[in-house]
């Protein structure tokens, strides 16, 4: 048993050395230890970190139909012609049946499969909230240690759910296309605030000026004194019309958080993660604690006896079984 943990744990530093020195195959055997959530995903979390913090992550986000994967393809055509390496995680839903990707996004970028400065990996989303895979961030991490310049990160495209990408991404870019209409006042309150530039694609299509018009207009109602003001742009996919535009504002948002920014926004997602992780470790552990002691059961059985709710429940066994009090409010 001790020789098998040996042999894991040599394989584990062979993956690790292999991601740091940007090989593809390593990279994407140490995505699968991410996804696969193991204790040898946080060993190899744990020593890439120090290789980060060098890439410029990007989100793209919207509805479904508004052209992200098509996008994708053209900004990561426009890097690689200025020399820059792209890594891209594309999170598409969950399979009912085997539980992995549909991968529809993966197909579509194809013709760049073959392009060594191109890594491409699509997530399955396992019914984790907000857009994203629970592994998107580890991913990333990941593709930033590999040395990738660029890192793009595709939301499944569910509309007002998709603000987890703004804890994962450094430049925001929120994607329509003509004729959503009433849908984007239905998204305004969610995806709307988080955007650092949004693109109207499709843009060849009826009614792209007036869906430029309409996004300018909830924009100006948000009314928030923000440093950085969104631009709107407008893009054809299809043809890589506007893109090169798209990529000039990229780099200006980059720049703008370089030298305006600071360490605020890397601040507020090291305190988002650390808060995050923090919630994630205390609740395995109180778990697995509770479990040894046979009290969930006990407690899961006062809910369905209607004894008590889960609330009441857990405010009192966080007080009797870990001494954490909840403080007074005035």
């Amino acid at each position: 048993m001790i020789c098998k943990n040996v042999q894991t744990l040599e394989k584990i530093e062979e993956i690790i050395q292999g991601v740091i020195v940007g090989d593809h195959r390593s990279i994407a055997k140490a995505i699968t230890v991410i996804e696969n959530n193991t204790v040898k995903a946080r060993k190899m979390i744990t020593s890439i970190f120090p290789h980060t913090g060098k890439a410029h992550i990007i989100g793209i986000t919207g509805p479904g139909g508004s052209g992200k994967s098509t996008l994708i393809h053209q900004i990561i055509l426009n890097y690689r012609r200025r020399d820059k390496s792209v890594g891209v995680i594309a999170v598409d839903p969950t399979s009912p049946f085997t539980g992995g990707a549909f991968l529809g996004d993966r197909i579509r970028m194809q013709p760049l499969s073959t392009d060594q400065g191109v890594f491409i990996r699509s997530m399955a989303t396992r019914n984790y909230q907000g857009g994203i895979a629970k592994a998107t961030k580890d991913a990333v991490k990941v593709l930033d240690a590999a040395g990738k310049d660029i890192i793009i990160v595709e939301t499944v495209g569910a509309g007002q759910s998709e603000v987890e990408i703004i804890k994962v991404a450094q430049t925001v870019v929120v994607l329509f296309a003509p004729g959503l209409g009433d849908e984007i006042q239905a998204i305004k309150a969610g995806i709307m605030e988080i955007g650092d530039i949004f693109v109207v694609n499709k843009a060849d299509r009826e009614n792209a000026n007036k869906t430029v018009v309409d996004i300018q207009a909830m924009l100006r109602l948000n009314n928030d004194e923000r440093a950085w003001r969104p631009p709107v742009l407008q893009t054809t996919a299809i043809t890589g019309e506007g893109v090169s535009k798209l990529i000039e504002k990229l780099e200006e948002h980059k720049s703008f958080l370089e030298e305006k920014m600071g360490q605020k926004r890397s601040r507020e997602k090291a305190e988002a993660e650390l808060v995050e992780a923090i919630k994630n470790k205390a609740a395995s552990l109180i778990i697995d604690e509770l479990k040894k002691k046979g009290k969930l059961t006990e407690y899961i059985t006062k809910i369905l006896e209607e004894k008590s709710d889960p609330v009441s429940i857990a405010e009192k066994m966080l007080v009797n079984e870990f001494r954490i009090q909840k403080k007074c409010q005035s």
